[in-house]
């Protein structure tokens, strides 16, 4: 049996970095290399369909091998990952039930399903965010290439994101740290035996998750407008560059697409790291005292 891993301070995202700063660095560093060769691909079949308009293949070729190597990476590095990961949720839960004999059943049992939200944060959440940040700075540097105002036109848009959400993140660690309290009652009203205590219980956590949803829905459905008038824009300013070949519009097209894919992820990892505030500063009170909310 290995040992157990001690975990030394304040349980959070940086704890538990360092303390399996290996083998996080290992599955970061595959993600960052897939991440790169997919950001690539969009430009290297724009530069296939003009090689073989030209009647060339070495493109072609090139473009088989670079998707052939990232087939190979992205099943490796999934294969890897859910072994990391479910080593780090064994010894985080550990440290949690060390750490929290103080809590009835109910508040512990509900604070370890959260303490895998962080590490579900780390094996997805993060490698979405570098995603998102290696898509947005390729497709930035590439859209700049052809022409300064796609790249003007990118940085507004991802600028107009970041202030739309951030009059949202407050609503997002409130409306969280309301479920997460009521997720911490669940088992007591289960084991309490009463059909209308439990309605009650579920009926308040129906509540908050449609009080969080209704806030995704409006940020979701705001952020998207701003990249619809971003892909209008693009497309405009692309078509009236001198001499533009039939190659170069797709990857304008393209690479504007991604853009907006990777800026719609933006949020999503904002809003992941608002719940995971307050889940944070939730796991590291010891004893039964959670009222007080903070943001």
């Amino acid at each position: 049996m290995k040992r157990q891993i001690e975990m030394q301070g304040r349980i959070d995202l940086f704890t538990i970095m360092r303390s399996f700063p290996g083998r996080i660095a290992v599955t970061w560093g595959i993600v960052l290399i897939e991440n790169i060769l997919i950001a690539l691909v969009p430009l290297l079949i724009g530069l296939t369909i003009d090689g073989l308009l030209a009647g060339r293949l070495e493109e072609l070729g090139l473009t088989v091998f670079i998707l052939t190597a990232l087939c190979g990476i992205a099943v490796a590095r999934r294969i890897y990952d859910t072994r990391v990961y479910g080593t780090i949720r064994l010894h985080l839960g550990t440290e949690l039930q060390k750490r929290l004999p103080a809590l009835d059943v109910s508040a512990r049992s509900a604070r370890l399903d959260m303490s895998r939200e962080i590490v579900d944060f780390l094996e997805e959440g993060a490698p979405a965010l570098i995603t998102a940040v290696i898509q947005i700075l390729v497709s930035l540097a590439i859209l700049s290439s052809f022409d300064w105002k796609l790249g003007a036109a990118s940085l507004a848009v991802v600028s107009a994101m970041i202030l739309f959400y951030g009059c949202f993140h407050g609503r997002f660690y409130h409306g969280n740290a309301e479920l997460n309290a009521q997720r911490e009652k669940q088992v007591d009203a289960l084991a309490a035996g009463k059909h209308l205590g439990v309605f009650r219980h579920l009926r308040a956590l129906r509540h908050h998750e449609v009080r969080i949803s209704d806030t995704e829905a409006i940020v979701y459905g705001g952020i998207f407008l701003l990249q619809v008038a971003f892909i209008a824009s693009n497309l405009l300013f692309g078509a009236a560059i001198p001499n533009v070949t039939a190659g170069q519009i797709f990857s304008i097209a393209t690479y504007s697409w991604e853009f907006v894919e990777a800026a719609l992820l933006l949020p999503l990892a904002l809003q992941n790291w608002s719940r995971l505030s307050e889940i944070i500063r939730r796991l590291n009170i010891l004893d039964q005292q959670t009222k007080t909310i903070g943001g």
